[in-house]
């Protein structure tokens, strides 16, 4: 006997909605997908559908646990002791050295109203707005771009447009592995005849079902979109109408563009130029076109830069603000849009609206009670950067495991040791929790209600399937009680009536309550009576006039770069058995098909360093090294490596630097030079038989 509940997934940004089916032992028996969900119009990948034993598992966090001394033993305690041992610790810090000696992270996994409530916290209990998510460290740069381009940061359409569009260029993705719902749509698409260009260092999946394969060096993606434009400019797809009636900056812009010829981008990026024209082509001939990206655009170093050249593109073709032709970056975690919507940004209120407007900062401060903060806080690397140097004293990190995922892990480590306090909310303990003072077990997406807000802007229901196991709270309790021990009251007595708050302080909110989001969610802006977007920019932009802006940008070298001691370009992804740091999924039987990170290498670079499939090697940067075993392979181009970051042994961002985008932070995952050589003795090798 079971009964089911429909929630919305809580791994990658997809938003697939979910029949949860309960055992009478509180545990899931199963899951299917529900056959009305809007993104997923019921389907599901193997994650969704069976990755979910994690909730049940022996490793649970079941009980809050505290250390007495720093780098000792963590021992069992109560929620009364636990909750007092923060506030005490929190108000210890903020008396001795300010509020902006406290720095807190939010939680992409988590819902709407977690982070919101989290923010909350943070700016009325605390007083600081040192509060980030892991949009920094992923698509900060697309956010960035997008509202400087367009006006809002966001999706422009929805992934029903791969039905209605005649051609894609996918720069930077690779959906049939990190978004498979929306990889198994793209390739129903090229099907009926959409026509796909992928652009990759590597060849995945769906360059099989695309027209043409592009496979550009490491850090080259400005060059190549740049080269498009040139082409699209030079072949008269320009529609000069739109970019006269709707836009700003095209004369800028179309003045840098003879540099980038053909045969100049080919001699920058690798790119054949016959292919690059090809490519410009396909999306300018085609009526209606679309351009999605992922984390292999925006984690670089002008990553930011490349987003608004993406969306010059689409300005100079008109190709926006109609079904067909949409922009659509795939947001990696299950509500990394809805985190920094929600306002867990040290720079903005929900929506995106500055902590230094004084009309926004104010209609916060008359709802909530107490003066606020005009000044910026830190983002995630300069709370490390400030923890080290001593001026950041306390962090609360919930529901992210900054030791494993983040860049230059030695750093980060060092960070989290030089705090004096440390409290990591989470459901597993993690590599960051091995530095907590206190660790508070916490709720997963089958353990809670609220929404999330998937990379198309789609508000969605999420509901408890089964109860948090043993001791553990929902996340929404745990921060309502933390933060009135800090004296600030959360007056909600659900998460619908944090939505209410949000809705009622957030014009692009204002039409969204649970009980109007239904079975099929809401995009945002939502205006007053629940009319939703589903398309943006249909008649007008959302900045200032009205008009979207072009930015003319150069090609810029990437922050790091091959050399003689480090002569091969390592870029970071990710498995389709497997999720960001793997907390969840390696918890499941997902580990029986994928049991370890791999190095991917092209048989010719493998040959040369005297490496064999299998092989256990040596990966060296310039900061760090790391052991793992080879994988030879000719889906990565020669002269680059390729690994995932799912398993903490690896401790892969170990090798990441400090490069990071010149606007937002976001780290360069995809641009790490490195040295790669086989460990000690190998095995005795037995030729193949003739």
């Amino acid at each position: 006997m079971t009964e089911s509940v429909t929630t919305t997934c809580g791994y990658c940004g997809v938003g697939c909605r979910l029949e949860a089916h309960r055992r009478e032992d509180d545990g899931i028996a199963s899951i299917s997908p529900a056959l009305d969900g809007p993104a997923n119009l019921g389907h599901t990948c193997l994650k969704g559908r069976f990755a979910h034993r994690f909730a049940r598992h022996r490793e649970r966090l079941t009980t809050p646990l505290i250390r007495d001394e720093r780098g000792g033993p963590a021992r069992a305690a109560s929620w009364e002791e636990a909750i007092e041992r923060i506030a005490a610790e929190l108000g210890r810090v903020r008396a001795a050295h300010g509020p902006d000696a406290i720095a807190g992270l939010a939680s992409s996994r988590a819902t709407n109203e977690d982070c919101y409530a989290m923010a909350r916290m943070m700016r009325a209990a605390i007083g600081t707005n040192n509060i980030d998510n892991c949009s920094r460290v992923c698509h900060s740069p697309t956010s960035f771009a997008l509202r400087k381009a367009l006006g809002l940061s966001g999706a422009t359409g929805s992934f029903s447009d791969f039905d209605h569009t005649g051609a894609t260029l996918l720069i930077g993705a690779n959906p049939t592995e990190g978004h498979p719902v929306v990889g198994a749509r793209i390739k129903q698409a090229t099907l009926r005849g959409m026509r796909l260009v992928t652009i990759d260092p590597r060849r995945i999946e769906l360059a099989d079902y695309g027209v043409l394969h592009l496979a550009p060096r490491a850090g080259t993606n400005a060059a190549v979109v740049l080269g498009i434009a040139h082409v699209l400019a030079r072949d008269g797809f320009v529609d000069h109408a739109f970019v006269a009636a709707r836009t700003d900056g095209w004369a800028a812009f179309a003045e840098l563009l003879p540099a980038y010829a053909p045969a100049a981008v080919e001699a920058i990026s690798g790119v054949p130029a016959a292919d690059l024209e090809r490519a410009a082509h396909v999306y300018g001939e085609a009526s209606e076109a679309c351009i999605a990206w992922g984390l292999g655009v925006t984690e670089h170093k002008h990553g930011s830069e490349v987003v608004q050249l993406i969306c010059d593109v689409a300005l100079m073709t008109g190709k926006i603000g109609r079904p067909g032709s949409a922009l659509l970056p795939l947001r990696g975690q299950n509500n990394v849009q809805g985190s920094s919507d929600m306002g867990a940004l040290p720079d903005t209120y929900t929506a995106y609206r500055s902590v230094a407007d004084e009309a926004v900062a104010s209609s916060f401060e008359d709802a909530w009670g107490v003066p606020l903060s005009r000044t910026k806080g830190y983002t995630i690397p300069q709370m490390f950067d400030a923890a080290v140097a001593g001026e950041l004293k306390a962090m609360y990190v919930f529901g992210e495991d900054v030791a494993q995922t983040d860049p230059n892990t030695a750093h980060v480590v060092h960070a989290l040791e030089s705090l004096d306090f440390l409290v990591c909310q989470d459901i597993f303990e993690t590599e960051t929790t091995k530095y907590a003072d206190v660790i508070l077990p916490a709720s997963s997406f089958l353990e809670k209600s609220g929404t999330f807000t998937n990379a198309e802007r789609r508000v969605q229901l999420v509901a408890p399937a089964i109860d948090p196991p043993g001791e553990a709270r929902t996340d929404f309790e745990i921060i309502k009680a933390v933060s009135r021990a800090l004296g600030h009251e959360l007056p909600w007595a659900t998460p619908a009536d944090a939505m209410d708050e949000i809705a009622a302080l957030t014009p692009d909110w204002a039409g969204i309550s649970h009980a109007r989001l239904g079975r099929r969610g809401l995009q945002w802006p939502v205006a007053p009576d629940g009319s939703d977007a589903p398309i943006l920019y249909e008649r007008a932009f959302a900045r200032e006039g009205g008009r979207a802006h072009f930015a003319a940008l150069p090609y810029k070298a990437p922050g790091d770069a091959a050399d003689d001691e480090f002569p091969l370009i390592l870029v970071t992804g990710r498995r389709l058995q497997h999720y960001n740091a793997g907390t969840m999924t390696r918890r499941t039987g997902n580990v029986e098909l994928v049991d370890a990170d791999v190095l991917e290498i092209h048989p010719d670079d493998a040959a040369r360093l005297w490496i064999s499939d299998g092989d256990r090697i040596s990966v060296r940067s310039r900061v760090g090294r790391i052991e793992l075993p080879a994988q030879v392979t000719d889906r990565i181009e020669p002269g680059h490596v390729f690994t995932t970051f799912h398993f903490p042994e690896t401790r892969t961002n170990l090798l990441v630097g400090a490069s990071a985008d010149v606007n937002t932070s976001c780290p360069e995952y995809k641009v790490v030079a490195v040295d790669v050589r086989p460990i000690g003795e190998q095995p005795a090798r037995v030729p193949a038989l003739a």
